[in-house]
């Protein structure tokens, strides 16, 4: 399972990487991540065998074992300081020396955000409210994003009765589209920006606000990306990057998405805003 799911990732980044100079900064720093990310899913699922199990619809996040994931903490901070842009590598290197109830606090409020009954207050050693920085965010985001995948893949799959516009497994936010071969044209899916699971989603709906009116639905294609899609919401003004395999099969959403720089420029020039950003903060 684990070079399935790991190993495309990371060699599509390097592929990428060779293809698009522009992007092969920030295909280098995922592929270092996504390294690490394999590392400590593997290790979690060390002994876990394949059996899964009933969890609430969206309740995913209702559980968050610090305990055994703490130990991965402290080195991962030090690979962030090591690869890291300098800002990025500055925060880790706070957060590092902040120590691990700090750890604690940011982990647990990047976890417990946006989860049914919504976000838990986090407070500090000193009693006073100390939200996460941006960076920090960042940073907890790339290091629980292999644990919510593990504990995705252990859960029962809830039944869909309809297309919610977060995760079904965990309530995130979607990180990118995908149009997948059927018949003759493309299936519409979305991929969680947390625990990566995959859900349908209709072709023509915005995954935003639910929009359906083709009209306020605009698409942009660049050329140095044909099979990446920008699929745009004139009601809210957000916009979701979607990867078509129907036209490269090759494609790893996750990382051609990355990699689709000129889209985001586009977007941002258009005044739209991405549903959820990703690693690379675009």
């Amino acid at each position: 399972m684990i070079r399935d799911k790991w190993d495309p990732r990371i060699q599509r980044a390097t592929e990428l990487a060779g293809r698009f100079p522009f992007a092969a900064e920030g295909l280098r720093f995922y592929e270092r991540i996504a390294s690490f990310q394999k590392s400590l899913y593997n290790g979690l699922a060390t002994g876990n065998g394949a059996a899964k199990i009933e969890r609430p619809p969206g309740g995913l996040r209702a559980e968050l074992e610090l305990f055994a994931l703490l130990p991965w903490f402290a080195s991962f901070l030090s690979f962030i300081q090591d690869i890291a842009p300098a800002p990025l590598a500055q925060s880790a290197a706070s957060l590092s020396t902040a120590g691990s109830i700090r750890w604690e606090e940011v982990l647990d409020e990047f976890w417990r955000a946006g989860a049914p009954g919504g976000a838990m207050s986090t407070i500090s050693a000193a009693g006073i409210s100390s939200p996460s920085t941006p960076a920090e965010e960042l940073i907890a985001w790339a290091f629980l994003q292999p644990y919510a995948e593990h504990l995705a893949d252990h859960t029962l799959r809830p039944e869909l009765h309809d297309t919610p516009l977060v995760c079904p497994v965990c309530s995130a936010r979607p990180q990118v589209g995908v149009l997948r071969p059927l018949g003759d044209g493309g299936k519409r899916s979305l991929i969680c920006s947390l625990c990566a699971t995959e859900w349908d989603f209709r072709r023509i709906v915005c995954p935003a606000c639910g929009e359906e009116d083709v009209g306020k639905l605009p698409v942009y294609v660049a050329e140095e990306h044909p099979h990446v899609r920008v699929e745009a919401c004139d009601t809210c003004h957000y916009y979701i990057k979607t990867i078509d395999l129907t036209k490269d099969g090759r494609a790893v959403p996750v990382v051609d998405e990355l990699a689709a720089i000129p889209l985001s420029l586009w977007a941002v020039e258009h005044e739209y805003t991405k549903v959820s950003t990703n690693l690379l903060g675009i």
